[in-house]
């Protein structure tokens, strides 16, 4: 058996921030060449748990009929193996098209519990890629872009100890610290 997360992201040509310093007072200023917010690619992140290795998708969006490739892919790479994928409650992922073409292409699907972002381990994965693609840069173009996160991809899977670090699978809850979580 196979167990396969996926999750996906919408990811910005213009430039992710996180943090920066200015004097005091003084605004940051990050030039831009970017056509803004606007121009984004959506990847789909598949982390093949097993395999210790993930694949990173690009698509213009993600919705009912990309997700369709995703798992037709994915069993085209593991024509053999029980698939077993494990992923958040998207509307497209509860299609009913999704459904029957996972049911034909003998995959399991096991949504997980809503608003659950703790159980997906391709979480990390995206923050991972920003600090490392897109944090304070500027991708002139998409295909820029979406070149930099196949660099990404393949450094990563070279790298098995780091990944499996980065890409830990909770699979419990520590009530001491969900009590920290929720006011009482």
């Amino acid at each position: 058996m196979s167990l396969v997360y996926i999750d996906e992201a919408h990811v910005h040509q213009d430039t992710a921030l996180g943090y920066g310093w200015a004097p005091l007072g003084q605004r940051l200023w990050v030039n831009s060449c970017s056509p803004g917010l606007s121009v984004r690619v959506s990847f789909y992140g598949v982390y093949l748990y097993n395999a210790g290795r993930v694949e990173i998708w690009p698509f213009a969006q993600a919705n009912t009929e990309h997700t369709l490739e995703v798992l037709q892919r994915l069993r085209e790479r593991l024509p053999e193996q029980r698939l077993v994928v494990l992923w958040d409650n998207a509307s497209y992922h509860k299609a009913a098209a999704v459904k029957q073409r996972a049911t034909q292409l003998h995959i399991e699907l096991l949504p997980l519990p809503s608003y659950s972002p703790d159980f997906m381990p391709v979480e990390h994965l995206w923050q991972w890629l920003r600090e490392e693609v897109t944090a304070l840069t500027c991708h002139t173009s998409i295909a820029e872009l979406t070149e930099r996160v196949e660099q990404f991809r393949q450094t990563i899977n070279t790298q098995p100890g780091a990944l499996a670090d980065r890409l830990w699978v909770k699979d419990h809850l520590d009530p001491e610290e969900e009590l920290l979580r929720i006011p009482k």
